[in-house]
């Protein structure tokens, strides 16, 4: 399985037991879709080795407590602390029209109401403390918030997220 084909679920924080059971901190709004999986894959020396789920159970709301199947002791536990968890793409839940995961809209054409076509979104930085689109016009990078206000329609069928941005915006980037 390779990273692209996944999502991020979360990352292990620290051990629960000395029975090899672990605290994972998940990345989402949603921690009870997770509770019963299955398995999942850490990632372990920048590769994705899948491990059976013994019993998962939430601890907290937000940490999942883990048992994996062979991991049955501190020092096996001990070695996939801050190990990356993440599961393939078609686990993620199914989101409304107007609602979407940020690697579905890379490659999505953004058009503004106003300023018309911006050009292609190539990423979605979160770092900040709002995210923002990430758009590429003719190798001229535009940001974008990506606040509810500015964002009018998104058309997944033809991959373009219309906004209407405030006046002058999108102008900062391109006056030289």
């Amino acid at each position: 399985m390779d990273k692209k084909e996944c999502f991020f679920l979360g990352k292990i924080v620290k051990k629960y037991s000395f029975k090899g059971e672990l605290l994972v901190k998940l990345d989402t709004d949603e921690p009870k879709l997770y509770e019963n999986m299955e398995s999942v894959f850490v990632e372990l020396r920048n590769h994705l080795v899948p491990f059976f789920i013994e019993s998962s159970q939430l601890h907290k709301s937000e940490l999942l407590r883990v048992k994996f199947e062979d991991v049955d002791s501190e020092e096996d536990a001990d070695a996939l602390i801050k190990s990356e968890l993440y599961l393939p793409l078609e686990f993620l839940p199914k989101l409304d029209d107007d609602k979407f995961y940020f690697h579905e809209i890379i490659g999505f054409k953004v058009q503004d109401k106003a300023f018309g076509h911006v050009g292609v979104i190539t990423s979605v930085n979160d770092s900040t403390a709002q995210s923002l689109f990430e758009i590429d016009r003719n190798g001229i990078e535009i940001l974008i918030p990506m606040n509810d206000k500015f964002i009018s329609k998104i058309d997944k069928k033809n991959k373009t997220i219309y906004v209407d941005t405030p006046e002058g915006l999108i102008d900062l980037y391109l006056d030289e």
